[in-house]
């Protein structure tokens, strides 16, 4: 069965920045691009972020320019480099193959105040 476990979310104030890791199953790496997704309260879950088994990098309009993944197969996890955070940004994020498979993680909580 395929496990996602994402990390790394917190409270973070306007422009600060985070780093969130997804640990992953070797089945999630083997032939499929990751990619990251958050979901706030009363809104739809949205990819904003991903990236191709060949490393290729794709990202949401509203993200474009502050957020970067990255991936390393050989230990099977995803990043995501968040910087100049915003409090629109606030959600829970979550990790997925693109397109996204049934079974999510718990997800990382990610918070912008001052």
């Amino acid at each position: 069965q395929v496990q996602l476990v994402e990390s790394g979310g917190g409270l973070v104030q306007p422009g600060g920045s985070l780093r969130l890791s997804c640990a992953a199953s070797g089945s999630i790496f083997s032939s499929y691009a990751m990619g990251w997704y958050r979901q706030a309260p009363g809104n739809q879950r949205e990819l904003v972020a991903y990236i191709t088994s060949g490393g290729s990098k794709n990202y949401a309009d509203s993200v474009k320019g502050r957020f970067t993944v990255s991936r390393d197969n050989a230990k099977n996890m995803v990043y995501l480099q968040i910087n100049n955070l915003k409090p629109e940004d606030t959600a829970v994020y979550y990790c997925n193959k693109v397109p996204a498979f049934g079974d999510w993680g718990q997800g990382t909580q990610v918070t912008v105040s001052s």
